[in-house]
């Protein structure tokens, strides 16, 4: 009987390495605690320039009520580009070694039952709440469910719900490469050419095709994919140079972002600290990929890395009307604090009650639907004469 050698044991072919780094070490796996934190920190900067930037519900401008904490909360809005870096990161990371179809499941189960909560509850803040913000006809309701109102241009039931559209765009794209399985050529090709897209489309082109390729916002994901693929395989100079790339365009696109939010202020707002906390988001991404933050691994930020989607989700609207009917007997600063501190804690109840138990129900009947579907196109292919 002849021997059989185990495939295990047999090199990579070389064109399934190519242009991957030579002898790239072992992947690393398992949560990584300093991209929670991260990502805290990303929400944390996107309540404060809601809370303490924006004039919301508070009867006095902001830079009035809160003179020392104005001048940096007005840039938490960048708290949404480093996002982007992180989900580029993990959305790579995640999907690597897996099908198409756990792809879609896992992002579906992820996105959707936290969403929906948030939906219903903020509809019903602001039915529930008088003289604050105006409420939602059911039917803006019920297509704002599909997380799909803002191609059918519908309002949003609460505005920061924008980046999930961006999201779901970022996934069709990204489902491209998924659908054939990730390599390293493959993720450095797709960076490569979406980054031309973007450049091509940055002021003019078609725009049913700008609104699928973010020219705006693009270079967060595409700089996220190539710093998953430092950590996974090592910096080399071509993936340094997309970082780069990146990062030019996004100080350039940040600069079209900057100007939009100057409408809301009374006082000038100067770019040049946009441009070093953008540079320190991408340091940090840099730091993360090179695994010198792999020392932060304190437990509880895994729970903190948990609750950032629902605190994301939850805190604009309901926050501006409880704003709205606290502000004149509570001092704002104190406001702020307790407000923040009890967003937290239903952010976390959220994810505890809510989030895990819907997502794993979601998630188990939807790997049912994808492996069904998948047998029956195994069987139609079998009964199918061959000629």
């Amino acid at each position: 009987m002849p021997q059989v050698v185990p495939t295990l044991t047999l090199p990579r072919p070389q064109r399934e390495q190519e242009p991957a780094p030579p002898h790239p070490p072992a992947p690393r796996r398992g949560r990584i605690a300093a991209l929670d934190g991260l990502r805290l920190l990303a929400a944390l900067m996107v309540v404060a320039y809601h809370y303490l930037a924006w004039r919301g519900s508070w009867p006095a401008p902001t830079e009035i009520t809160f003179p020392t904490a104005f001048p940096f909360a007005v840039y938490g809005w960048l708290g949404v580009e480093l996002f982007f870096l992180i989900s580029g990161f993990v959305i790579c990371m995640s999907c690597w070694g897996r099908s198409l179809g756990d792809f879609f499941v896992s992002r579906v189960s992820r996105l959707y039952p936290a969403y929906w909560l948030a939906v219903l509850t903020t509809s019903a803040v602001l039915l529930l709440v008088p003289g604050g913000w105006d409420p939602h006809p059911w039917p803006d309701i019920l297509i704002n469910l599909t997380m799909l109102n803002e191609p059918l241009g519908v309002r949003s039931v609460d505005a920061v719900y924008w980046t999930l559209f961006a999201e779901l765009r970022f996934y069709l794209l990204f489902a491209i490469v998924a659908w054939r399985g990730l390599t390293y050529r493959r993720v450095v090709v797709f960076c490569c050419v979406w980054a031309v897209a973007g450049l091509a489309f940055h002021k003019t082109g078609d725009e049913a095709l700008r609104v699928m390729i973010m020219p705006t916002f693009c270079w967060y994901f595409i700089a996220g994919m190539a710093f998953y693929l430092m950590y996974r395989f090592r910096p080399t100079p071509l993936l340094t140079g997309i970082v780069l790339v990146c990062f030019g365009a996004s100080v350039s696109s940040a600069r079209l972002v900057w100007r939009n939010t100057l409408d809301h202020f009374d006082r000038q707002i100067p770019f040049w600290p946009v441009a070093l906390i953008l540079v320190a988001c991408f340091a940090l991404m840099a730091l993360v990929a090179t695994g010198r933050l792999s020392w932060m691994n304190w437990r509880w930020l895994g729970y903190a890395g948990a609750t950032t989607y629902p605190l994301y989700l939850l805190h604009e609207k309901i926050g501006w009307e409880i704003i709205g009917v606290l502000a004149p007997y509570v001092p704002g600063y104190l406001l702020v604090g307790l407000l923040t501190a009890c967003m937290l804690v239903a952010a976390y109840l959220v994810h505890r009650l809510v989030e895990k138990p819907v997502s794993g129900w979601l998630k188990h009947r939807l790997n049912r639907a994808v492996a069904e579907s998948a047998r029956q196109r195994e069987d139609a292919s079998q009964r199918t004469p061959t000629h």
